[in-house]
Protein backbone atom coordinates (compact mmCIF):
# COMPACT_ATOMS: atom_id res chain seq x y z
CA UNK A 1 0.00 0.00 0.00
CA UNK A 2 1.09 3.25 -0.67
CA UNK A 3 2.17 6.25 1.58
CA UNK A 4 -0.09 8.80 1.67
CA UNK A 5 0.91 12.11 0.14
CA UNK A 6 2.24 14.81 2.49
CA UNK A 7 -0.37 18.49 2.30
CA UNK A 8 1.69 21.15 2.02
CA UNK A 9 -0.88 23.66 1.52
CA UNK A 10 -4.88 23.80 1.80
CA UNK A 11 -7.00 27.02 1.03
CA UNK A 12 -10.67 27.43 0.34
CA UNK A 13 -12.04 28.80 -2.91
CA UNK A 14 -15.48 30.19 -3.61
CA UNK A 15 -17.03 29.04 -0.60
CA UNK A 16 -21.25 28.60 -0.95
CA UNK A 17 -24.05 27.55 1.27
CA UNK A 18 -23.33 23.44 1.09
CA UNK A 19 -19.83 23.65 -0.11
CA UNK A 20 -16.51 24.90 -0.69
CA UNK A 21 -13.69 24.01 -2.94
CA UNK A 22 -10.71 23.54 -1.42
CA UNK A 23 -6.98 23.05 -2.61
CA UNK A 24 -4.63 20.80 -1.89
CA UNK A 25 -1.17 21.20 -2.37
CA UNK A 26 0.65 17.42 -2.04
CA UNK A 27 3.60 15.93 -2.08
CA UNK A 28 3.82 11.90 -3.00
CA UNK A 29 6.01 9.17 -1.26
CA UNK A 30 7.93 9.53 -4.58
CA UNK A 31 8.68 13.22 -4.08
CA UNK A 32 6.41 14.30 -6.60
CA UNK A 33 3.96 17.63 -6.17
CA UNK A 34 0.50 18.30 -7.81
CA UNK A 35 -2.21 20.64 -6.63
CA UNK A 36 -5.61 19.34 -6.14
CA UNK A 37 -8.90 20.63 -5.86
CA UNK A 38 -11.70 18.83 -3.79
CA UNK A 39 -15.30 20.08 -3.28
CA UNK A 40 -15.68 20.19 0.58
CA UNK A 41 -18.85 19.41 2.23
CA UNK A 42 -20.47 22.09 4.77
CA UNK A 43 -22.37 19.44 6.67
CA UNK A 44 -21.93 16.68 9.03
CA UNK A 45 -22.83 13.98 6.23
CA UNK A 46 -25.69 12.82 4.52
CA UNK A 47 -28.43 9.81 5.02
CA UNK A 48 -30.28 7.53 2.39
CA UNK A 49 -33.15 5.25 3.46
CA UNK A 50 -34.18 2.33 2.35
CA UNK A 51 -37.78 1.79 3.30
CA UNK A 52 -39.05 -1.91 2.33
CA UNK A 53 -42.59 -2.45 2.81
CA UNK A 54 -44.18 -6.07 4.76
CA UNK A 55 -44.71 -7.36 1.03
CA UNK A 56 -41.03 -6.53 0.25
CA UNK A 57 -42.31 -3.03 -2.12
CA UNK A 58 -39.62 -0.56 -1.63
CA UNK A 59 -40.85 3.11 -1.12
CA UNK A 60 -39.20 5.35 -3.89
CA UNK A 61 -39.85 9.42 -4.19
CA UNK A 62 -39.98 11.30 -7.21
CA UNK A 63 -39.05 14.57 -6.46
CA UNK A 64 -37.64 17.40 -8.69
CA UNK A 65 -33.49 16.72 -9.37
CA UNK A 66 -32.49 20.67 -10.07
CA UNK A 67 -28.83 19.08 -11.61
CA UNK A 68 -30.69 17.34 -14.38
CA UNK A 69 -33.36 19.54 -14.43
CA UNK A 70 -36.35 16.74 -14.61
CA UNK A 71 -37.96 14.46 -12.24
CA UNK A 72 -36.45 11.33 -10.48
CA UNK A 73 -37.37 8.16 -9.05
CA UNK A 74 -35.11 7.37 -5.94
CA UNK A 75 -34.98 7.19 -2.63
CA UNK A 76 -35.51 9.01 0.92
CA UNK A 77 -32.56 11.10 1.66
CA UNK A 78 -31.34 14.40 3.09
CA UNK A 79 -28.85 15.73 5.53
CA UNK A 80 -27.76 15.14 9.25
CA UNK A 81 -28.62 18.27 11.07
CA UNK A 82 -26.84 19.28 14.25
CA UNK A 83 -26.92 16.78 17.17
CA UNK A 84 -28.56 14.38 14.59
CA UNK A 85 -27.04 10.74 14.66
CA UNK A 86 -27.61 8.88 11.46
CA UNK A 87 -30.98 6.64 12.74
CA UNK A 88 -32.24 9.91 13.90
CA UNK A 89 -31.65 11.53 10.62
CA UNK A 90 -33.02 8.59 8.64
CA UNK A 91 -36.07 8.58 10.73
CA UNK A 92 -37.02 12.18 9.79
CA UNK A 93 -36.20 12.22 6.61
CA UNK A 94 -39.19 9.14 5.86
CA UNK A 95 -40.98 11.58 8.26
CA UNK A 96 -40.56 14.60 5.81
CA UNK A 97 -40.84 12.96 2.35
CA UNK A 98 -42.40 9.14 2.57
CA UNK A 99 -44.89 9.81 5.07
CA UNK A 100 -43.94 6.94 6.90
CA UNK A 101 -41.67 5.80 10.30
CA UNK A 102 -39.91 2.75 11.36
CA UNK A 103 -39.93 0.69 14.28
CA UNK A 104 -36.44 -1.01 12.72
CA UNK A 105 -33.64 0.84 11.49
CA UNK A 106 -29.95 -0.35 10.57
CA UNK A 107 -27.39 1.07 8.89
CA UNK A 108 -25.64 -0.79 6.27
CA UNK A 109 -22.20 1.28 5.09
CA UNK A 110 -21.91 4.83 4.23
CA UNK A 111 -20.78 5.60 0.51
CA UNK A 112 -18.55 8.07 -0.80
CA UNK A 113 -19.77 9.93 -3.97
CA UNK A 114 -16.69 10.63 -5.90
CA UNK A 115 -13.92 10.36 -3.38
CA UNK A 116 -11.34 11.44 -5.99
CA UNK A 117 -12.64 15.22 -5.58
CA UNK A 118 -15.43 15.33 -3.15
CA UNK A 119 -15.47 14.77 0.68
CA UNK A 120 -18.82 14.25 1.30
CA UNK A 121 -20.27 10.97 2.98
CA UNK A 122 -24.03 9.68 2.57
CA UNK A 123 -24.98 6.70 4.65
CA UNK A 124 -27.41 3.82 3.87
CA UNK A 125 -29.74 2.47 6.34
CA UNK A 126 -32.51 0.08 5.83
CA UNK A 127 -36.09 0.48 7.07
CA UNK A 128 -38.61 -1.86 7.86
CA UNK A 129 -41.89 -1.87 10.08
CA UNK A 130 -43.19 0.90 9.16
CA UNK A 131 -46.01 2.89 10.02
CA UNK A 132 -47.79 5.90 8.91
CA UNK A 133 -46.32 9.03 10.38
CA UNK A 134 -46.00 12.85 9.14
CA UNK A 135 -43.42 15.56 9.70
CA UNK A 136 -43.45 19.21 7.50
CA UNK A 137 -40.35 19.08 6.00
CA UNK A 138 -38.59 21.57 3.81
CA UNK A 139 -39.72 20.28 0.00
CA UNK A 140 -40.96 22.61 -2.11
CA UNK A 141 -43.90 20.50 -3.08
CA UNK A 142 -45.01 17.02 -1.92
CA UNK A 143 -43.33 13.91 -3.29
CA UNK A 144 -44.86 11.26 -4.74
CA UNK A 145 -44.32 7.99 -3.46
CA UNK A 146 -44.05 5.03 -5.52
CA UNK A 147 -44.05 1.89 -4.16
CA UNK A 148 -41.89 -0.90 -6.35
CA UNK A 149 -41.03 -4.95 -6.15
CA UNK A 150 -37.46 -5.16 -5.28
CA UNK A 151 -37.68 -8.34 -6.65
CA UNK A 152 -37.78 -5.66 -9.93
CA UNK A 153 -34.88 -4.01 -8.99
CA UNK A 154 -33.20 -4.86 -12.56
CA UNK A 155 -36.33 -3.03 -14.21
CA UNK A 156 -36.22 -0.10 -12.03
CA UNK A 157 -32.61 0.81 -13.36
CA UNK A 158 -33.08 0.75 -16.98
CA UNK A 159 -35.72 3.57 -16.57
CA UNK A 160 -34.72 6.68 -17.50
CA UNK A 161 -35.66 8.43 -14.79
CA UNK A 162 -34.01 6.52 -12.31
CA UNK A 163 -30.03 7.49 -12.56
CA UNK A 164 -29.11 8.63 -9.09
CA UNK A 165 -25.98 6.43 -8.42
CA UNK A 166 -26.44 6.63 -4.54
CA UNK A 167 -30.12 5.22 -4.49
CA UNK A 168 -28.78 2.41 -7.25
CA UNK A 169 -26.19 1.19 -5.06
CA UNK A 170 -28.56 1.73 -1.84
CA UNK A 171 -30.85 -0.89 -2.97
CA UNK A 172 -28.78 -3.41 -4.29
CA UNK A 173 -27.01 -3.13 -0.96
CA UNK A 174 -30.00 -3.26 0.82
CA UNK A 175 -31.47 -5.93 -1.26
CA UNK A 176 -28.39 -8.15 -0.65
CA UNK A 177 -28.05 -7.38 2.93
CA UNK A 178 -31.99 -9.11 3.08
CA UNK A 179 -31.15 -12.23 0.91
CA UNK A 180 -28.46 -12.99 3.15
CA UNK A 181 -30.27 -12.49 6.48
CA UNK A 182 -33.78 -14.35 5.08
Amino acid sequence: MSKLPKIHARRDIDPSKMFSIEQLDLEFSNGERRRYQRLKSRGLGAVIVVPVQHDGQVLLIREYAAGLHRYELGLVKGRLEAGEDVLEAAQRELQEEAGVAARELTELTALSLAPGYMTHVTHVVLARDLYPSRLAGDEPEELEVLPWPLEQLHELVQRPDCTEGRSIAALYIARDHLLKNA
